[in-house]
């Protein structure tokens, strides 16, 4: 009887994994249409606190992108570097560069949110389109393809955000993986109407959207969240698309060592308990049926299962996983880790779960 339950509960899990990756599947078979290039004016918004050297990369990409009318937003956010002397000297040499200068204080001090609402408030375009300071458009065409979006009324456009790769790293592997999952995750969802994200280093929304809602006010002493948070509140199935094209991408620079990655996810897993309830669930749903998937097939095989009942469906439930993920991964140039999918899967299902027991102690308190 015992072996009994054991597979139906095992079963289960890889029905429930199932229908999640049939759900999965709109990225990687997600087709594009051809949009109308936009001439409207558009202001790119950059948040850079202690960010002197990536700007020196970062603006020259940005002066040399292939969009008629547009501004630049730099936002020194109280940097202890040279980074407001960066931003001024780009000032000097290009008036599409508009400098904010952040100085803390009491109410906001080290609050990404605060310095942003004021980068916000300085642009002169409704359109507004976000990138990091520590990232790279993919190619000249990222601000007009980002702009496009903006077509037939939508006022939120998610983009994906990526990261340099590093050969023979199973950290650079696993960061990859998992950023590529997420934007899985958050398009997927978008693309069914259901959007609830979206990533700071590759985001855009009108200056409209953004007072609708009252910009950050909501969640302004959540460290983070001004990007998935904002989504979250402010997104619906009608004002959000998404962008899929490579030469849209962004390219972020990745944690070099655990111990930073580590610090790093802390702060952004942190923003999820805030998310919408029906949110909320669907992704814990999804969480614990992966590591119930994990669990309820090493019982099978101690209880004496069949093991070939347990193969199976373990084969089963992975070939589905393949050729959805592997599909959304394709999309994100992210193939040469699909290989790999079993062992990374498995590895970020227990960080995650460490993420969360660390962040119920003590969490973080900057955004950096």
């Amino acid at each position: 009887m015992e072996i009994g339950i054991a597979f139906i509960v095992l079963a289960g899990f890889v029905l429930i994994n199932i229908i999640y990756h049939f759900f999965l599947a709109r990225v990687g078979f997600y087709k594009t249409t051809q949009q109308v290039k936009s001439q409207d004016a558009v202001s790119i918004i950059v948040c850079s606190k202690n960010e002197q050297e990536n700007l020196k990369t970062l603006v020259p990409l940005l002066l040399q992108q292939n969009h008629p009318n547009f501004e630049i937003i730099l936002i020194n956010d109280a940097s202890i570097d040279n980074t407001l002397e960066v931003i001024e000297e780009f000032q000097a040499i290009d008036d599409r560069v508009k400098k904010v200068d952040v100085v803390n204080n009491e109410s906001f001090w080290g609050n990404k949110k605060y310095a942003l609402t004021l980068g916000i408030k300085k642009a002169i375009n409704d359109k507004l389109i976000f990138i990091d300071a520590d990232c790279k458009p993919a190619s000249n065409s990222w601000l007009q393809i980002m702009a496009d979006g903006f077509a037939e009324n939508k006022s939120i456009i998610l983009g994906y955000g990526a990261y340099e790769k590093k050969k023979y790293s199973i950290l650079n592997a696993l960061i990859r993986y998992e950023t590529g999952i997420t934007a899985i995750q958050y398009m997927s969802y978008a693309l069914h109407g259901n959007p609830y994200m979206g990533v700071g280093r590759n985001l855009a929304y009108t200056s409209k959207q953004f007072y609708d809602v009252s910009g950050f006010i909501d969640h302004m002493k959540v460290l983070g969240g001004d990007d998935d948070l904002f989504v979250n509140q402010a997104a619906t199935k009608d004002n959000t698309t998404v962008i899929i094209e490579p030469d849209a991408f962004t390219i972020s620079k990745p944690k070099n060592t655990w111990s930073n990655w580590w610090t790093q996810k802390r702060r952004h897993i942190n923003t999820a308990s805030h998310y919408k309830a029906k949110h909320k669930f669907l992704l814990s749903l999804y969480f614990i049926s992966q590591i119930g998937f994990l669990t309820a097939a090493i019982l099978g095989f101690i209880i004496g299962m069949n093991w070939m009942f347990i193969l199976g469906l373990v084969l089963l439930r992975y070939l589905i996983v393949w050729l959805v993920i592997g599909k959304g991964l394709s999309r994100f140039r992210e193939s040469d880790i699909i290989p790999f999918i079993p062992l990374l899967e498995i590895i970020l299902i227990f960080t995650q779960l460490g993420l969360f027991l660390a962040n119920a102690g003590k969490q973080p308190k900057r955004w950096k």
